[in-house]
């Protein structure tokens, strides 16, 4: 069993996708968090931080977002875990990898090293999803090239999964994956008239 934390940007979601309206983008934002909470749930409890609680499944609970970025997001989620009792591993994927399933968080999980980490990062070298063996190994250093920082925080391993690596960024992504999104993902594409991802 491990514990995983989704950070979800409730308000004003994915707005590098502004090719799409403001209402698609919301609904996408929803899809893409529905299908990385459904490979999540074999693991174990899954926190999602965000400002507004979004409709959640069953063993799923919400923790409200700070609002002072990805990192004390992530670190409230944590604290919270911690005073709940939830164990170790604790697994942070984010919420735009609408291709990943539940084998691509337990190669995760399996890759965590003693009193260390595992990483999957994006191929601009930021960091779509961490497991740390302990909470306190967690550092806040998110932001362009943050997988280089994650590795140096302890002995760790990056891992190779492509589908956790491919984030969704633009209708371009979406036009990418379309072939290994998640069933909630695709089905709110395929009601979407994008362009690029047509």
């Amino acid at each position: 069993m491990a514990t995983v934390v989704v950070p979800f940007r409730s308000t004003d979601p994915k707005r590098r996708l502004s090719a799409v309206v403001e209402a698609d983008r919301i609904r996408l934002a929803h899809a893409m968090l529905e299908d990385v909470l459904a490979a999540a749930q074999p693991l174990g409890d899954i926190l999602v931080v965000s400002a507004k609680a979004p409709e959640l499944p069953e063993g799923a609970r919400h923790v409200p977002d700070p609002r002072h970025g990805q990192g004390a997001a992530v670190r409230a989620a944590l604290d919270a875990a911690v005073a709940a009792g939830l164990p170790a591993p604790f697994v942070v994927v984010n919420a735009d990898v609408p291709c990943v399933t539940a084998r691509d968080l337990l190669a995760l999980v399996g890759a965590v090293p003693e009193h260390g980490l595992a990483l999957a990062a994006a191929a601009d070298g930021t960091t779509n999803a961490l497991a740390f063996s302990e909470d306190v190994l967690f550092e806040p250093v998110y932001g362009p090239g943050s997988a280089e920082r994650f590795e140096a925080l302890a002995p760790s391993i990056r891992i190779d999964a492509p589908n956790l690596m491919d984030d969704v960024d633009t209708p371009d992504d979406l036009a990418r994956l379309a072939e290994r999104l998640g069933p909630h993902t695709r089905r709110v594409l395929a009601s979407l008239h994008l362009e690029s991802a047509a």
